[in-house]
């Protein structure tokens, strides 16, 4: 399992259920998007590489993307989920 040297201030992970992957995350401290308690570590070299959510027990909810409507969300099952702390 590899984690992302970019990550900042890890505070668990999970592997989502349908791929596989495993995910760090951290805590939300930006203040213009405090509906979603968590940032989500995905490691895209491309875009920005992370991701705002809400990470419970057994789902995440991610937002994939945003537009003039609003935030995208997706909901991912997940296979395991740790803490760190």
């Amino acid at each position: 399992m590899a984690y992302y040297t970019h990550t900042k201030d890890p505070i668990g992970a999970f592997k989502e259920k349908s791929v596989g992957h495993t995910f760090e995350f951290s805590e939300n401290t930006d203040e213009n998007r405090s509906e979603y308690p968590h940032i989500i570590w995905v490691g895209d070299t491309i875009g920005w590489p992370y991701r705002y959510g809400e990470v419970k027990k057994t789902v995440a909810y991610v937002v994939t993307d945003e537009d003039e409507r609003g935030d995208f969300v997706e909901k991912w099952m997940l296979k395991k989920h740790w803490m760190y702390q």
